[in-house]
């Protein structure tokens, strides 16, 4: 997948709503109870940002290496998809 959701996710805010994405936790006291990439401390909205401004997956990776790629491209995906319903 790669960057291929990058262009849908400009504009995406860092409060973006992750409910409904099983890879992504709310555990108070964690990371002040921000969304967290589910038994990590890794912060979702990261990894959306980090696409946006144009890091290959691979890339945050290797940033994230507790990350699969899949991990990450599913992160992607959820959020260019609740953008695209945010904005129609």
């Amino acid at each position: 997948m790669g960057n291929l959701h990058t262009a849908a996710l400009v504009g995406v805010d860092s409060d973006l709503d992750w409910t409904g994405c099983e890879l992504v936790e709310r555990v108070p006291g964690k990371v002040s109870g921000r969304p967290i990439v589910r038994g990590t401390r890794i912060l979702a909205d990261t990894i959306v940002q980090d696409a946006e401004l144009g890091s290959p997956t691979a890339e945050i990776q290797e940033n994230y290496p507790d990350l699969t790629v899949q991990t990450i491209e599913q992160l992607i995906a959820f959020a260019a998809a609740r953008q695209r319903r945010n904005l129609g």
